[in-house]
């Protein structure tokens, strides 16, 4: 019989969840063509969760528990236990200052309906969080942590990416190797979303998941502009391809970023490209 938590959960206060929502709210201003809530937003993640602010490094232990799998239980609890220990390590005031402020800027500027966004892994930042409360009872943040060390092991939604960094030569290689499979000179848009990939590491993804969404809804509109085109139209096969894309792109929404990810975008905008020619 599974033992019920009865936890109080603040998603305002939730750092991972104020980001995660932050994201979806630029994917929405993209979509319905708002540049200066687009700008605002962004411009919002630039000033709040630039490195060295509070909110900055606890999003940084958020994206550790909430994103590593197929660790062994060992290596599980540990990771758990360093980053509760350098979760004390925060400045709790100045955290909830610049939560505050951010939320307030929200709540001025854009709506309260951004908190009601819905982010996919919700239920799995909620768990982080209460371990990181210490208002939250002893017998629930054990029963908590079990969970979580669950999932730190579990093979399930492994995303090798984040856990091993590509160095410049892997970058160099990467490049070369696309070069060699997709036709000699990339892309100018190209060139901006693998220099988008290889900084991500430096920046928590910030400029690549602004770039991705606006570059996804950038790829959608081309190519449904692109079954309008006669020689499309008069080709049932081509029309269903062209549905297939869309469908993957419609797929990324709830998906983290990976180099197969990375790769199927590389292609979109090669096909693009070409259908505008």
């Amino acid at each position: 019989m599974k033992m019920k938590m009865k936890t109080k959960h603040n998603k305002k206060r939730n750092t991972a969840f104020l980001y995660e929502t932050l994201v979806r709210e630029i994917a929405k201003s993209v979509i319905k063509k708002q540049p200066q809530r687009n700008n605002f937003i962004t411009s919002l993640i630039k000033e709040y969760f630039i490195q060295g602010t509070e909110l900055a490094k606890e999003l940084e232990l958020y994206k550790t528990l909430n994103e590593i799998r197929d660790l062994d239980p060992y290596t599980a609890e540990k990771l758990i236990q360093e980053s509760k220990q350098a979760h004390q390590k925060i400045d709790k005031k100045k955290l909830f200052i610049e939560q505050s402020k951010l939320i307030s800027k929200i709540n001025r500027n854009l709506s309260k309906n951004v908190f009601s966004n819905f982010v996919p892994n919700y239920k799995s930042l909620a768990t982080i969080s209460q371990i990181f409360n210490n208002d939250v009872s002893v017998k629930n943040k054990v029963l908590l942590e079990k969970e979580l060390l669950n999932k730190l092991t579990s093979s399930e939604c492994l995303n090798e990416d984040k856990q091993a960094p590509i160095t410049n030569l892997v970058y160099k290689t990467f490049i070369k190797r696309f070069n060699e499979s997709y036709s000699g000179t990339l892309l100018e848009e190209q060139k901006k979303l693998l220099q988008k990939y290889i900084t991500s590491f430096d920046d928590n993804g910030i400029q690549l998941k602004i770039f991705l969404n606006e570059e996804l809804s950038r790829l959608k509109n081309l190519i449904n502009k692109s079954l309008t085109q006669e020689e499309i139209k008069a080709d049932p096969d081509m029309i269903e391809k062209t549905k297939k894309v869309l469908n993957v792109i419609e797929s990324f929404k709830n998906k983290p970023f990976n180099k197969e990810m990375l790769t199927q975008v590389l292609k979109m905008q090669i096909l693009t490209n070409e259908t505008q020619d």
